[in-house]
This record gives structure tokens, sequence and C-alpha cells, in this order.
């Protein structure tokens, strides 16, 4: 008889669960303006993040908790950092309301979809992919710069955060654009599949 395996004690599963867990730490890091402790924390979940999806696939322990707990440790992750480096007055408004805009729209309309038809495949596309791991570089740029000290276009830190925001920014744009274009089109396959006007009398005897 197999033996099933608690998805909670799968090593995929139990990085994701340490990048949960550092989230809040790396949060009270930074409203204490503990910019290394922060930075530290946030390379070992990056490196987590990296890790799950590796060991899922070599250890062949992908689960569906781990399908839903990831994206969401990740979301859960980047708009808390950009939301408090925001507060701490680190990031502009702008940068921050740009990136929950495009997460929020992106949450209602898969909500829509989900609970109005049968779609029920949300994968990232690589557009979304690219925009992650730009948010990733960018923050970790942020808070390298924010350790050492560093000016804007002072030295090539300040540069690479500068450039690496500017790039998330594109991306986020670019990937809400090419979201609403992938969906559009998903409705409407799924409106061509859905039958039309009144249902036959003959379907209709048969159905009584």
């Amino acid at each position: 008889m197999e033996r099933r395996v608690n998805p909670l004690r799968t090593a995929p599963n139990l990085l994701t669960m340490v990048r949960v867990v550092l989230t809040p730490l790396m949060l009270v890091a930074l409203l204490e303006r503990e910019f290394e402790a922060a930075f530290v924390m946030f390379v070992i979940a990056a490196l987590t993040d990296a890790m799950d999806g590796l060991l899922a696939r070599w250890l062949e322990q992908r689960t569906r908790l781990g399908q839903y707990l990831d994206p969401i440790a990740d979301k859960i992750l980047l708009s808390s950092l950009f939301l408090v480096l925001t507060a701490i007055g680190v990031l502009k408004t702008e940068i921050a309301a740009i990136v929950f805009g495009r997460d929020i729209g992106m949450l209602c309309v898969a909500a829509i979809l989900y609970f109005s038809t049968d779609l029920r495949d949300f994968h990232p596309t690589p557009l979304g992919k690219a925009n992650s791991l730009s948010q990733v570089v960018a923050l970790g740029m942020v808070l390298l710069c924010r350790m050492t000290g560093s000016a804007a276009y002072g030295n090539w830190i300040g540069v690479g955060a500068r450039y690496a925001l500017d790039a998330t920014i594109l991306l986020t744009v670019i990937s809400g654009f090419h979201y609403a274009l992938v969906v559009s089109r998903r409705i409407g396959v799924v409106t061509e599949q859905t039958p039309r006007g009144p249902i036959p009398a003959e379907r209709r005897e048969r159905a009584a």
C-alpha cells in the first residue's frame, strides 16, 4: 500500500513556508531601519524561491498545495516589501501604485473568471515571470543600496537599483496589458464553445 505524504512536509513546500515566515521578520527589520538584516533575509527568501521549484521537479514532489502556496508566498513577500519601502520613504509612491494596481487588477479578473466561467488555468506567462524576476532584482538592489549607503547614481549599486526599478515599471505595465490580451482570448474561446440559442425541441423532449 502506497504511503501518502503530507504535502506540508515535502521539501519544496517547507522552503516555501520558510519564505512566508521570513516575510514579517523582514518587514520588522525594515521598519527599524535594519537594512543589513533585511537584505540577508531577502537573499535567503530569494534562494528558497529558486530552490523550491527545482526540488519539486528533481524529487518529483509537486503538490496541488505547492502550486497555490508558492505564488501566494511570492506575492505576499514582494507586495509587502514594496508597501513598507514606500511607507518609510525609500521608494516613490508611483512605483508601489503601479505594482499594486496590476496585481489587484489581475486578482479581480481571475476571481471573476473563476466564478463565472470554466477557466481554471491561471499559470504565469513568460512576461509575468520576467516581471516577478525584475521585482526581486529591483528590491534586492534597493536593499543593498540602502545597506551600503550608496547614492542613486553614486556607484554601480545605485545605478543598478535605478535601472532595475525602471525595468520593473516597464515590465509591470507590459505584462499587465499582455495579461489582459491573454484573458480576452481565453474568454473568446470559452464563449465559442458555449452553446447559444434556444434548446431544440427534440432535446427538450429528451430532457423531459
